[in-house]
This record gives C-alpha cells, structure tokens and sequence, in this order.
C-alpha cells in the first residue's frame, strides 16, 4: 500500500518529533501547585474561623494542614535524592486530597470540642480538649486504618503508574491523623490558655474537675 501510495504521491517524507519536559514546563507545574495549595489553605482557614466563629480555630487547623504537606514533600524530596522518584500532576491532585483528608479529621475533633464546651461551660479548656480527643480517638485511628488498608492493596496491585500518587496519600493520610490529635488539638489549648492570661481570666482554669469522658 506504501508503495502504491508513493507511485501515484511520490516519496513521503518521514518526519522524527521529539517531545520533552522542560524545565518551563516544571516551573509551571510547581507554580501551580503552589498556587493551589495556598488558596485552598486561605478558603479553608476563612471558612472554619467562619463555621467555629473563633480565627484560633481556624489558624491550628491551618497549621496542622501545613505540618502535613511540609511532611509528605520533605519525604518525597528524601525519597527523591535516595531512588529518583520523581513528581508528576498526580502529586498535586494527591496533596490537595491530603489537605481536604487532614481538614476533615482535624474538624472531627474541632467539633466535638466546641460541643463539650456547651455542654460543659465552665470546665477547664485542657479537660475539655483532653475528654474531646479520647472521645473522638477511636473513630480517626479506625477511618484512616480502613483508608490504609485500601491504599496499601493499591500500592501493590495498582501498578506503577499509579504508585507515586498512591504513596503521597499514603503519607499525607498518616500524617494527617497524627496531626489532627497531637498538633491541632494541643495548639488550640496552648493558644486559648494564653489567651486567657493574657486577658486575666481565670475562672476557667479553676473550675473543678465535675465529670468523666463521655462516649
């Protein structure tokens, strides 16, 4: 048929392309990966100071989502200069899921939090941060073992197309349920406890112990 065609047409010229990644091409993918992340970390810090009514709510959960990404790009530049692993737009569309997965774990404990201080009025903040974290502890290590789990039989079965993406969540998931109990948590009562020095008052912090943790 090449042959016919080339009879009637005369010689076809063949043409090599040659397509690459620049270092442009790079820069554009960081940049808006930056760009993302930021304005995604903004409408979240404006919307759970709005839904809490309190900007210290939303300044520990902002600081605790950045905790996450700091951990899942200071292990994939490791793992980078260790086994050339490498980032691609999947990378981007994985740290945004981990923002959203640490947002959601984080306002879980938020929640309940806001709920044992209306209920208990009076009570000392740290107890009742402490009581909302044991309330809430079973639930997130469950959740996020179940995501684990799901993840890890990715990771193994789901090809290597899919790994490096599957290995940020992994990451940012862990990372993210740590996080949510043992950073934004914590921060929140040491804001609140020198908010309350600061102002003078220190009724809260007086008040005597009057219940247990409930379920």
């Amino acid at each position: 048929m090449v042959i016919a065609l080339e009879a009637k047409l005369g010689k076809i010229a063949e043409q090599a392309s040659l397509t690459t990644i620049g270092p442009v091409v790079s820069s554009d993918l960081v940049n808006q990966a930056l760009i993302l992340i930021v304005v995604g970390s903004l409408g979240i810090l404006l919307w759970i100071t709005y839904r809490f009514q309190d900007v210290k709510f939303g300044v520990t959960a902002l600081v605790a989502l950045v905790h996450d990404v700091i951990v899942v790009v200071g292990i994939f530049a490791i793992l980078g200069s260790l086994f050339r692993i490498e980032i691609d737009a999947l990378f981007v569309t994985a740290m945004l899921t981990v923002i959203g997965f640490s947002v959601h774990d984080t306002i879980v404990v938020f929640d309940r939090i806001r709920e044992n201080r209306a209920r208990h009025a009076g009570e000392p903040f740290a107890e009742i941060v402490n009581h909302s974290i044991l309330q809430t502890f079973a639930r997130s290590i469950m959740t996020s073992f179940t995501v684990v789990l799901t993840l890890l039989s990715l990771y193994l079965f789901g090809g290597s197309a899919i790994q490096t993406f599957v290995l940020a969540l992994l990451i940012g998931i862990i990372s993210g349920t740590y996080s949510s109990i043992f950073n934004a948590a914590p921060l929140l009562t040491v804001w609140h406890e020198w908010e309350d020095r600061r102002l003078g008052r220190t009724g809260s912090s007086r008040a005597p112990r009057t219940r247990r943790a409930a379920s």
